[in-house]
């Protein structure tokens, strides 16, 4: 029985004979990489990677979204308006909060 690796390799060559490598758009170039990628520490690239083709996004970034959406329902508020300054208040405690889980992913050296 071949391992995975060996199974792998006998289809790339399998693919490489009949001519189905060399017909693929990016034949020949570097892939390429996808963006943040190279900023990204490498010990994290992977799972990170695992996480993005899952669909799966860090709380933060889901929070970072939540915090443009407040910020654009309120720019179409009325500045002084009793919904605008409680929306002020919101993105306020979302913008801590996200600060408060960045500096303890910096403080654990994950970040």
């Amino acid at each position: 029985m071949s391992t995975l690796d060996e199974e792998i390799a006998r289809q790339l060559e399998a693919s490489r004979v009949n001519g189905e490598l060399s017909q693929a758009p990016s034949w020949g170039r570097p892939l390429a990489q996808p963006e943040g990628w190279d900023e990204t520490p490498e010990e994290f690239r992977l799972p990170f990677k695992v996480l993005k083709d899952a669909g799966v996004l860090p709380a933060e970034v889901e929070m970072m979204r939540q915090l443009q959406a407040l910020r654009s329902e309120l720019a179409a508020l009325p500045a002084e308006s009793a919904e605008a300054r409680a929306l002020r208040q919101r993105v306020s405690e979302l913008q801590q909060s996200i600060a408060l889980r960045l500096e303890r992913l910096r403080a654990s050296g994950s970040l």
